[in-house]
């Protein structure tokens, strides 16, 4: 386990690559996902192997990132990777996420000068899935995930009681304001048959945004994490958005 310390935060890791690199690469995980989940290493790899100085991280409070889980926000989410940012000497920056990793991309990229390149992998443009009731009445979301690597639905899970302030907190977040004035590239994957992030809001998203931009469309659901041959499509494809920007 690696532990790095930002101005606010200590930060679980996953670092590779040259730290001399002129460039820094940021992949975020999606909710409660953690940093060592296949599709976020494979993707750190790839990124050091084409000269990245590349790292994913855990968000503030969970899995390996010490603290509460009261500390896991979206604010907070923010907060880590322009605190990263810093920390690596500002250096020109990739930001790529999944799910919610993707949203705090677009959201931390369109506003972070050091930011050249946004990459959002099923992402929703706006605030957290809505909690139910029944959560809100309990002051708590219960989730479980997957033990890593996260190839594939692990029988042991790791339990994370999420508080209903999550949710209230992701709310003030929408991405779409600010990708329709972002003239970085910006590089939008919807899967075909996701049933979390609905295709036609990843392409809201992209459509809406300022130009430069791709989209492309990955025959996968939403955790692609699942599907060897659908996490190297991710590879080449971030691949060839960085050759064309």
């Amino acid at each position: 386990m690696s532990i790095l310390k930002t101005k606010s935060f200590e930060l679980g890791i996953y670092l590779k690559g040259n730290p001399a690199s002129e460039k820094l690469a940021i992949i975020i995980p999606g909710r409660l996902d953690s940093k060592d989940y296949i599709h976020n290493t494979s993707l750190v790899d790839y990124l050091a192997g084409r000269g990245y100085l590349a790292l994913s991280f855990d968000p503030p409070g969970v899995w390996e990132s010490p603290g509460g889980i009261e500390l896991y926000t979206t604010t907070n989410y923010l907060k880590a990777v322009d605190e990263l940012i810093e920390h690596f000497g500002n250096k020109p920056t990739m930001l790529a996420g999944h799910s919610r990793g993707g949203t705090v991309a677009m959201l931390a990229g369109a506003k972070n000068p050091h930011v050249t390149h946004i990459v959002a992998i099923m992402s929703f443009y706006g605030a957290p899935s809505a909690p139910s009731k029944e959560d809100v009445a309990a002051g708590k979301k219960v989730s479980f995930r997957d033990i890593p690597p996260g190839a594939y639905e692990t029988k042991e899970k790791k339990k994370f009681e999420l508080p209903i302030n999550y949710f209230i907190d992701g709310q003030q977040y929408d991405a779409l304001p600010g990708l329709k004035t972002c003239t970085k590239p910006k590089l939008f994957f919807y899967g075909i048959w996701d049933e979390d992030t609905l295709p036609d809001d990843v392409k809201k998203a992209y459509e809406e945004s300022a130009e430069p931009k791709m989209l492309h469309a990955l025959d996968s659901a939403h955790d692609y994490r699942y599907h060897p041959e659908a996490i190297q499509e991710v590879n080449k494809v971030v691949g060839q958005f960085l050759d064309n920007y």
